[in-house]
Formats: structure tokens, sequence, C-alpha cells
């Protein structure tokens, strides 16, 4: 199965920090459908972009958790620049009610021109997207404006062919293989019935990944991020703030643990960390969300994830 890579562009909070700018992460489906997803668009994205391999043609999507300035206001530029990189292929733009007239108002004050198609979708909660390989359905959060999660779930695949089986058979490789990949039962030219099911593996079932936008009362979720292989969430405060994060609508790092735990996720990728903490203090958090859910990780920008 090809492999799916998280790339994080930006894993600060609202205000951005010498060592973390705002909200962007990056689906990498190069392997799959030699595209890109990027999911929200803070200011600077595309400077950060500048500091990878990432090249801007091939995204191809884009996805908006909601309306803030961190998570939204890099999106014109992105989207003017991406005309000036080779940017030819149409683009969708999947975002909250509002989305539409925020992007068109920009590019028309602006007087900016695309050299692609740019459609833009505003989603409802439920399936947003679907295609042969990927389904993607939203949910909205508890946030002070409307603020939604992504569940990407990569549809199974066929499993690998049994080649050592097929050769003690007696069948040796060429054309033959790929039929029995594709075809439940066939017939050799010997008369001899071949069923696929006695030299196909077992189905390989595909990857769950769940990007949540900023949201309090995480534990709400639990059903939606159920048994996801990724699982990229806020944690914008410590625990010791947790009155703070509830005020201003946003979650701890041991509530998202405890999410975390409750949902048999596989692993937990913590961002939009608050611009108060610097890097003495990430062990500290990292340490207080592991003692809830072992498997957590505190991502900083650039790190990059392997999801095979």
């Amino acid at each position: 199965m090809a492999v799916m890579k998280l790339k994080f562009l930006g894993t600060g909070a609202g205000v951005p920090s010498k060592s973390r700018n705002v909200s962007a992460v990056v689906l990498d489906l190069l392997q799959q459908s030699n595209s890109i997803w990027l999911f929200d668009c803070g200011e600077g994205t595309q400077h950060q972009i500048l500091h990878t391999k990432i090249k801007p043609r091939k995204i191809n999507k884009v996805f908006i958790t909601h309306l803030h300035g961190d998570h939204i206001f890099g999106l014109p530029g992105f989207l003017s620049s991406r005309s000036f990189q080779g940017g030819n292929d149409p683009l969708t733009i999947y975002g909250p009610p509002g989305i539409k007239q925020y992007v068109e108002t920009s590019l028309s004050i602006s007087a900016s021109h695309l050299s692609y198609t740019l459609n833009i979708i505003e989603y409802e909660e439920g399936l947003i997207y679907e295609d042969s390989l990927f389904t993607i359905y939203c949910q909205q959060l508890e946030h002070g404006i409307p603020s939604y999660g992504f569940r990407i779930e990569e549809k199974d695949t066929k499993g690998p062919l049994l080649v050592d089986k097929l050769k003690a058979a007696g069948i040796r490789p060429g054309p033959i293989y790929r039929s029995i990949k594709e075809q439940e039962v066939i017939q050799l030219e010997d008369g001899t019935t071949i069923h696929q099911k006695d030299y196909v593996g077992p189905d390989q079932k595909g990857k769950v990944i769940c990007i949540l936008g900023d949201t309090r009362a995480p534990h709400k979720n639990v059903s939606f991020v159920k048994h996801a292989d990724a699982l990229v969430h806020e944690g914008t405060f410590g625990h010791e703030l947790k009155e703070t994060a509830y005020e201003y609508y946003h979650s701890t790092t041991t509530q998202v643990a405890a999410l975390a735990k409750e949902a048999h996720v596989h692993q937990l990728f913590l961002t939009h960390i608050s611009s108060r903490y610097g890097n003495d203090d990430i062990p500290v958090l990292l340490q207080e969300a592991r003692s809830i859910f072992a498997h957590t990780h505190i991502v900083e920008d650039f790190d990059e994830i392997t999801l095979k």
C-alpha cells in the first residue's frame, strides 16, 4: 500500500511565535493520486512552503476548518502565488459558509487574476467528498464560531497477489497474474479453474486520518475520531489552564489525550500550541499528555509523519 505523509507547516495558535507559525498542515498523497491536500492556510503558509519540497501546483484541494484569521489569512496570497508557480490545474476550496465571500472579495479587491479554475464549496456536516480512493466527512465542533473537523477515510484495497503460491501451482508470471488480481474466477487454457480468493491475500484496510479545527469539549467527538490511525488535534493550553481553555473555546493537552484514549486512536499529534509556551515547556506538556495516552506527539513546524 502506498504511504501517506502528514507535513506540518504551522503548529502555533492565534499568535505566531519565532518557532511556530500559525495553522497549516499538508496531507501528501503523491503516491496515491499525484496530489497534495492542504488543511488550513494561516498567514505566512506560502513562506513555510518555501522551506519544503512541496510544489504549490500539486496542491489541488484546500480544506478550511473555520474562518478565524490564523487559519485563513494566508489563503489569498497562496492562491495568487500558485499562478506564478506553474499551477494551472484546477483547485477546489472546501470551507464553512463565508469562505466563498472571503476568497472572492480578497482576490477582487487586490485585482488578483488566477491562471487556473478555482472552485469553492461551502460544506455542511456529513459527507463532503468522495472519489475512488477516499471518503471525507466533516463534523461541527464547539468553538466561538462554526468550526469543523475532518475524517479522511482511505478505502480498502485489494490484497497482494500470492506469487509464491501461484508459482508452486505451476502458474508462471505473465498477463494471467493481472487477470487473477482483477477477476474472481478465471479458466486457464488447460481448463483449470482458478479462484481469486485462493491466490490473493486479504484486503488491506485503508488508513483513517482525523484533522480537527479549534474546539473545546473534545470528549464530545469520540465517535467521530474513533479508531483513527492519526488524530491531529489542537492542544492550545496545558492542563493548568483548563479554565482559560474553556473560556476561549480551546482544548488542553490532557483533555485531548483523554479523547485519544477513549476513542482508541493509534497516534495523537498535538498542534496549535499557545505562544506562551517556549521550547523548555514542551517536555512538560508532552509528559502530562502521555501520562494519559502514551502515543502522543507534540509536533513542530516542518515535522513530517509517514503513515504506511
